[in-house]
């Protein structure tokens, strides 16, 4: 998805978008299952959640979208039907939230196994690195942080009993994706797990409409609050 969304925009007349990476995307949500071939979709219809703090880009890639019949992602034909627009929610200092996608934590380096390695979510390394990308981007988009009161208190909590479970189930929370930059293969870990954000109101806003962690204009780091039907929220 993310080569078809960065095909579109360079295809575009929008050249000031042929490089926004301020953005961020779910998996494909339908009905699945796994064969042989890999994961089978066997609904008619799918869903993909874009989203992103530049109302112009959204706009922009959804007319790119609805200018086709149907769109090739892998062995899937996917024809555009129709758009829904999810309200913001009102943000506490506090949220619980999930992964839609898997948060990514180190950068990836050519030749360079360092973005491979386990951090212990725990840890406070975990969220001291997703605090420092996640300023970065903030500037980047042009918001001054040091103008937001109290942006320093920024901590990710992750539920502990959910890793303890993961753990006891032989399951994994954090596996080894492959992520793609101008067609060379960058090995990246990524987490998905649920976890309790303190943060200023501000940047939980940045982080549910732009993502958390690198790669978010990848396919990595969408999340959402936990415990609450999206459809609620949808217009």
């Amino acid at each position: 998805f993310s080569q078809l969304i960065k095909g579109m925009l360079v295809s575009g007349q929008e050249k000031k978008f042929n490089d926004f990476d301020l953005f961020s995307f779910s998996g494909l949500k339908g009905l699945t299952r796994v064969g042989r071939q890999g994961l089978q979709y066997n609904s008619n219809r799918v869903s993909l959640v874009l989203s992103s703090m530049n109302k112009e880009f959204i706009d922009h890639v959804l007319k790119l979208v609805f200018q086709r019949k149907s769109v090739s992602v892998g062995a899937l034909i996917l024809e555009p039907e129709y758009v829904e627009k999810e309200t913001d929610p009102d943000f506490e200092n506090s949220s619980r939230l999930i992964c839609l996608s898997p948060l990514v934590i180190l950068k990836a380096q050519f030749q360079n196994e360092e973005s491979k390695r386990f951090i212990n979510p725990m840890n406070n390394e975990f969220s001291d690195f997703l605090f420092e990308t996640l300023l970065a981007n903030m500037e980047k988009s042009g918001i001054k942080v040091e103008q937001i009161e109290d942006y320093h208190k920024f901590q990710l909590v992750p539920d502990e009993e959910y890793l303890e479970k993961t753990k006891r189930n032989g399951k994994k929370f954090s596996r080894v994706y492959t992520m793609y930059d101008q067609d060379l293969g960058y090995d990246v870990r990524g987490y998905t797990i649920p976890f309790q954000l303190y943060a200023p109101k501000e940047m939980q806003q940045f982080i549910f409409n732009c993502g958390l962690g690198n790669y978010t204009h990848k396919g990595f780091g969408m999340v959402d609050l936990a415990n609450v039907d999206p459809l609620s929220r949808t217009e």
